[in-house]
């Protein structure tokens, strides 16, 4: 009775009239007979028929597309965030490894696997995800890095069309502020005023210009890897504002905070996208905040934007994955598509420790004093505006890629430290490493000067996979990374570790004492130091993530088995739903991919903008 009288007033005439019944049975109005819940439900319906789209995620690519979106005064927009907002600590560039495994943090495991990770607890790597208003962007080391312009001609070539080097320079270019006016100049690849702040770090140790040296040393390019060729070394540039990180909340939603139709909803668990069976469109999601289960409604679009983890989790718990899979945990089937595989991710080989004799490294006791305190909030200079340490990037190729090409297949990440430098703190935590591997290794070397390079893998050839634990949102899913499966991946890495170890011997790190900490890795004593097994037994047990896990929820075109979005984004098979973050890269681009996921933000946002162009209802 109720339900029919709630259907007459409210909703008849309505464009949600033809998921009225479906809706009724997700937030229990059958249950309102009386007229006090009534009014309630008639009021909360009315309520929900306000937004025009729904974000899941405030992160890289969510933020960015909510300020794009609302542009426009009759886009009304919510943006949902499972976290809360930043804090003081995470705008500290330095501090970056304190925020993983904290609040801001989903804090997932893989699973344990023989291949990788074997000097981590339980042999599981630790995954950090952001859950906070800027996602990722909040806890990544800040390094502004777009890849190489073949990634996206490759996407393109492959069906994927709107998506090729030159399409998405512009996006690129739309959403950087580029302050370092030597790079500024050079228009053709950058761009200033936009909202995204872009600059090296105001601070730097003598190490990170010994690398550079190195480089150049050792027949390399000091140059801009963000333009027109990649290969060679340089200084970092990095989403940092004033001796702070800038995060896709600071540079995007902050601004607009006040736009009447924004909104954003902070603390709001997604836990099922709301999609009618019969018509198969996405209306509107179920989600629980302050300890209540509740219902929004979409009136065009749904947007998922939660990341290479949480996307096809969602994607799966609404019915839309693998049909035997959602089977297996009692989910009814709207959509088969191969959600949750394609999983690639960076990784990097740790413990390439160079001991040092002279005290100009990162040891935590010697910036974590109020002189460097007071650098910081005065002048936003000084050690704690290093980007989590890392102080050099570096492109470099292996034989195992064409020499004339710019196609480089390792990237350096240097670190002005190693593990070791906080004295077992924090690094040790955040990389997951086992209590043998920190005594053995590590401990001994604790608080000494010393430098490390991590090469990483750019583009790999193991895939993995994320699978659903239960049909419970609150259950973690299953991360099997597969790392190093591929042989040519173990070939590459090895020749990346040998090509490090050259740079030691340069004049540049040479002046400083530099050696190469030629302790063995736990686990690997038994093959000869120096050989090509030893560095394979030790990438395999010291596997680091960079934390770049992308394309669980495949870019593809209609004929590709793979894919579960279209080149616009949209998931195939279901209307009124886009995923639009990480996930959808077919393939990992040649570099970190906080930058490349702005990137996907800023393009798909103006898709948006062009597919309701003129629709004010």
């Amino acid at each position: 009775m109720a339900a029919t009288l709630l259907w007459s007033r409210t909703i008849s005439g309505s464009p949600f009239a033809p998921w009225f019944s479906q809706l009724l049975k997700e937030i229990g109005f059958y249950t309102y007979y009386c007229s006090k819940p009534y009014m309630t439900a008639v009021a909360r319906l009315r309520r929900m028929q306000a937004f025009y789209v729904l974000f899941i995620g405030a992160g890289s690519a969510g933020a960015v597309i909510a300020n794009r979106l609302t542009e426009n005064p009759h886009f009304k927009v919510l943006l949902m965030e499972a976290g809360g907002d930043e804090t003081e600590i995470s705008d500290v560039p330095a501090l970056a490894g304190y925020l993983q495994l904290s609040k801001m943090d989903w804090q997932y495991k893989t699973e344990p696997q023989d291949s990788a990770c074997l000097a981590m607890a339980g042999r599981r790597c630790n995954w950090p995800r952001g859950k906070v208003m800027g996602g990722s962007s909040v806890l990544n080391y800040m390094l502004y890095v777009r890849g190489n312009k073949r990634d996206y001609d490759a996407w393109d070539q492959s069906g994927c069309h709107g998506w090729d080097s030159e399409t998405v320079l512009h996006y690129f270019k739309k959403s950087e502020d580029n302050r370092n006016p030597y790079i500024a100049r050079n228009s053709r690849y950058h761009g200033t005023g936009g909202y995204l702040t872009v600059q090296e770090a105001p601070w730097r140790t003598p190490l990170a210009t010994a690398f550079v040296e190195a480089g150049v040393e050792m027949g390399y390019e000091n140059r801009d890897y963000n333009a027109e060729f990649q290969t060679g070394f340089m200084i970092p540039q990095g989403t940092i504002r004033r001796g702070s990180r800038c995060s896709t909340s600071k540079a995007f939603i902050r601004p607009i905070r006040l736009r009447k139709n924004l909104h954003v909803a902070m603390h709001a668990f997604v836990t099922k996208i709301l999609i009618d069976p019969t018509t198969k469109r996405a209306y509107g999601v179920k989600f629980i905040r302050d300890g209540r289960a509740q219902v929004v409604l979409a009136r065009k679009e749904v947007i998922v934007s939660a990341g290479a983890v949480n996307s096809p989790q969602l994607l799966m718990l609404s019915g839309i994955g693998p049909a035997d899979h959602l089977r297996h945990h009692n989910i009814p089937v709207l959509q088969d598509l191969p959600v949750g595989y394609n999983l690639q991710d960076h990784i990097g080989t740790g413990g390439l420790v160079f001991l040092i004799d002279q005290q100009v490294s990162l040891v935590q006791t010697r910036y974590e004093n109020l002189p460097s305190v007071l650098k910081y909030a005065m002048f936003g200079s000084g050690p704690l505006t290093v980007l989590g340490g890392v102080e050099g990037i570096g492109f470099v190729k292996t034989k195992f890629t064409n020499a004339t090409d710019d196609w480089p297949d390792i990237e350096f990440h240097f670190i002005s430290g190693s593990a070791a430098s906080d004295g077992g703190r924090q690094i040790r935590k955040v990389h997951g490493l086992s209590e043998r591997t920190w005594q053995y290794m590590f401990k001994p070397i604790s608080f000494r000067d010393s430098w490390s390079v991590y090469p990483m893998l750019l583009r790999p050839k193991s895939r993995g996979y994320i699978h659903l634990r239960s049909n419970s949102p609150f259950d973690k899913p299953f991360i099997t990374h597969n790392y190093l499966t591929d042989p040519h991946d173990v070939k590459v890495m090895i020749e990346g570790i040998k090509i490090a170890l050259a740079l030691t011997e340069t004049h540049s790190f040479k002046r400083f004492g530099s050696r190469f900490y030629t302790k063995p890795m736990p686990g690997c004593e038994h093959v000869p130091f120096f050989t090509d097994e030893y560095w394979e037994c030790l990438a395999r047990h010291y596997t680091s993530t960079i934390y770049h896990p992308v394309g669980t929820c495949k870019m593809g075109p209609y004929w590709d088995p793979e894919a579960v979005v279209d080149p616009e984004l949209k998931v195939y098979g279901i209307s009124g739903l886009r995923v639009a973050d990480a996930s959808i890269m077919p393939t990992l681009v040649s570099g970190n991919t906080n930058a490349p996921v702005v990137m996907i933000g800023e393009c798909v946002s103006d898709m948006i903008k062009n597919y309701w162009i003129g629709d004010k209802k």
